[in-house]
């Protein structure tokens, strides 16, 4: 198990450029089963959870070439079926949340799919009801081993539909998406997730051929097609990397131009932080963070105390909340953070209050930071990082703290940070990775 060692208390300096799109490339990776034509990928980030799913999509027996350092081009020609069904793909599965997002296009092509429980991050219940009822819809359906903890799915032949998702699910709404693209007729999905990565894999597929519209909208109108071909795409920068870059040069006082950042696909996020006090310029495509000694929470317009909160897009996406709260701690004023979306993901608070943050955790879902306005700074700490965004937050914390910190568990920050502590030393930081 791998770990940092964070000398804390450098400021930062320079420029960065955010990675390709974490959840927007993994669904990207998925949609290549939908057809036999290469599909060509750029922007893919050099990340855990991406290279497991990319090795897995080898092992099923796409053709991977890598043509340069974030691009690949993906041929699905011919898929060993037989790997499909094995104790080695199911556990695979079960150790990657995005695995999932298989179901979608493996019923649509082979009509079977079979996929054990997947894993992720421990940040609480994270139901699949809104995946398995949509493609039923479709008119799948499914078979459950208990005992071996595997779903199986099949169809002779998808037929599009109505639906009303129980919940604007980003990977749900993925998962059926790529299901009805190959379906017989039209699919109607009402409270479609509609974040950018969507919006992307939406663009792409129709790129392949796909007749999708309704696009930027919870309304998705789906005509099913009979095949698809090869596109080439391109995925967005991470926007949680882009705030959790905003959350880094205000926490540690330090100046920071963001680089290419896709600004019109950030939505609510730099005026989230602009509700902290922090100061946010955009020039063209990138985004600078001035050098900022204090920053000052706002109230709302009554008075009563700021109340930041995740919700579906356009709402605030809740894995920036870890990042948001970190910072809240070194600002003057108090915020409730609400996590509504999951309820375990606040949990790694208690080490931040043992690096000497004022923070009242409510219940699983809320808490309230009553900020330090830089009076006296966190402490370095020995903590472990439960997922990726704490994981995150926390080196955010380090980053600003008096003395040495040491975070162990950092595969976790490795599964959605690419060679984060090389970039982050480019500005100035001081991290060394300890295997």
């Amino acid at each position: 198990m791998a770990s940092f060692v964070i000398e804390g208390g450098h400021k930062l300096h320079g420029e960065i450029i955010p990675q390709g799109a974490k959840n927007e490339v993994l669904q990207l990776l998925c949609a290549t089963l939908l057809t036999e034509e290469e599909v060509t990928i750029s922007n893919v980030p050099n990340i855990l959870d991406v290279n497991n799913l990319i090795q897995m999509l080898r092992d099923m027996g796409v053709e991977v070439s890598k043509k340069s350092g974030d691009t690949y081009t993906f041929k699905a020609a011919t898929i060993d079926r037989e790997y499909l069904e094995s104790e080695e793909f199911l556990t695979r599965c079960s150790k990657l949340r995005g695995s999932v997002m298989l179901v979608g296009p493996l019923l649509a092509r082979f009509g079977k799919a079979l996929i054990a429980k997947p894993g992720g991050d421990k940040i609480g219940r994270r139901r699949l009801d809104t995946h398995f009822l949509g493609i039923q819809k479709l008119g799948a359906s499914f078979d459950y081993d208990a005992s071996r903890g595997v779903f199986k799915i099949y169809a002779d032949r998808l037929k599009g539909t109505f639906m009303l998702l129980d919940e604007a699910s980003i990977t749900g709404t993925a998962n059926i998406i790529m299901a009805a693209v190959l379906a017989e007729g039209t699919t109607t999905i009402y409270n479609a997730a509609c974040e950018p990565y969507i919006q992307q894999l939406c663009r792409m597929l129709n790129r392949m051929g796909a007749r999708i519209s309704g696009i930027a909208s919870n309304l998705l109108t789906i005509e099913g097609v009979e095949s698809l071909k090869g596109c080439t795409h391109t995925a967005l920068p991470d926007m949680i990397e882009v705030g959790s870059f905003i959350g880094m040069a205000a926490m540690t006082g330090s100046e920071i131009l963001i680089k290419n950042v896709s600004y019109d696909n950030l939505g609510i996020i730099p005026n989230s932080f602009r509700r902290l006090g922090i100061q946010i310029e955009q020039r063209g495509d990138d985004i600078l963070v001035p050098q900022q000694d204090h920053y000052q929470i706002e109230s709302f317009i009554d008075g009563s105390i700021m109340t930041i909160a995740d919700a579906p897009w356009p709402g605030l996406t809740p894995d920036l909340l870890s990042v948001m709260l970190v910072v809240a701690t070194q600002a003057k004023g108090s915020v409730l953070i609400h996590q509504k979306m999951f309820e375990s993901r606040l949990f790694f608070v208690d080490k931040l209050i043992d690096m000497g943050a004022q923070i009242i955790l409510c219940d699983p879902h809320r808490a309230v930071v009553i900020g330090h306005d830089r009076n006296f700074n966190l402490r370095g700490g020995n903590m472990s990082s439960p997922d990726i965004r704490a994981g995150i937050a926390l080196l955010i914390a380090a980053l600003s703290a008096e003395g040495i910190s040491r975070i162990h568990n950092i595969e976790q920050i490795d599964r959605g940070y690419q060679n984060i502590e090389q970039r982050l030393t480019a500005l100035g930081a001081r991290i060394t990775r300890i295997e």
